[in-house]
């Protein structure tokens, strides 16, 4: 997958920081970064402080959808970046289980990119819409649990014009 060894080396630059300013202020504003990523694993860190913080003095839940998300979503913009036939891409249902407070760097963790890479294959190869439920799971730096969310993503093959 040459395509996707391609954007891995983008997103693994600082213009991939550039990206999140541009296409996802909120997440880029609050810290949310991109900490690691490979065609099979990405690992996305957001901090606890002042722009991320809810009342309770932790990390807002918000914030932390942001960067399970986007360990979920970098997996398979790595899968579609260039695809012929384009792939299109969206979140459909979202699902979190809260486990301990967030009060420092949380570490979200998804080992989906085996699937992401199948799922947007079949896609393609069949011209129908695809469903895949992704996994990512947020740990803080002592590597004790502190969420999991279960992203589904919907993906389309895009019709060729000729």
């Amino acid at each position: 997958m040459e395509t996707a060894n391609e954007f891995i080396l983008l997103a693994n630059s600082s213009r991939f920081q550039f990206f999140l300013l541009r296409k996802l202020p909120s997440a880029y504003f609050s810290g949310v970064r991109l900490r690691a990523l490979t065609q099979d694993i990405c690992e996305v860190t957001v901090p606890f402080q002042w722009f991320s913080q809810n009342p309770f003095r932790s990390t807002y839940f918000a914030c932390l959808a942001m960067a399970a998300e986007l360990s979920t979503g970098a997996l398979a913009m790595a899968h579609v970046y260039k695809r012929k036939p384009a792939v299109s891409m969206l979140v459909v249902k979202m699902e979190a289980e809260y486990f301990k407070k967030a009060t420092g760097v949380t570490i979200f963790t998804c080992t989906d990119g085996k699937a992401f890479r199948d799922m947007i294959q079949a896609a393609v190869e069949t011209g129908q819409p695809q469903v895949l439920t992704a996994y990512s799971e947020g740990k803080n730096l002592a590597g004790e649990l502190v969420a999991r969310f279960t992203i589904t993503w919907s993906f389309k093959a895009k019709a060729v014009y000729r």
